[in-house]
């Protein structure tokens, strides 16, 4: 009986020299940990809170198309685009594309590739440069579609029939 008592002794002071050994690195510790935690809930409240106000933005511009102030949307949709936001930007350049609310192709082509690099999946990737093909050999620059098409081919993406088709075409 004895024995368990001095073990259970013997274990408290181990832990007690331990912490008065160690009380600078375990409050450091704390202190980083709890830092790190708050920290990582306002960087995500914040990217929450800008991807709110985007998706009003994109509401907001439909809006405007709805009532015919169109000037307005294209102004909404290209802060959009320039955000960088992954979902909304290709949004709005669907939308600028396809209401026809900017005319000059240097600046779509601009935004295309502006989207691109919001992209972190492959598949939607391959999808804005299938789409960024058509829309080039919509305007008559067949020859630069038709190399976006070839590259999708290379690459096996999901979207080589579609290419295959085009380019036969």
């Amino acid at each position: 009986m004895e024995i368990k008592v001095e073990k259970k002794l013997d274990l408290k002071d181990k832990i007690v020299n331990i912490y008065n050994l160690n009380k600078k690195k375990i409050y450091i510790t704390i202190i980083v940990f709890i830092l790190i935690t708050i920290s990582t809930i306002f960087v995500k409240f914040n990217n929450e809170r800008k991807n709110n106000l985007i998706a009003e933005k994109y509401i907001k511009a439909g809006i405007y198309l709805s009532s015919n102030q169109k000037e307005n949307a294209k102004i909404l949709l290209e802060e959009i685009i320039l955000s960088k936001n992954k979902f909304y930007s290709i949004l709005a350049l669907n939308t600028i594309i396809e209401k026809n609310l900017i005319l000059d192709h240097k600046k779509i082509i601009d935004y295309m590739v502006l989207a691109e690099g919001s992209i972190k999946s492959n598949n939607q990737k391959e999808l804005l440069l299938f789409k960024k093909g058509l829309y080039l050999i919509k305007n008559s620059k067949n020859l630069e579609g038709e190399k976006l098409f070839k590259d999708l081919i290379k690459k096996n993406s999901q979207l080589k029939f579609l290419a295959e088709e085009i380019i036969i075409k």
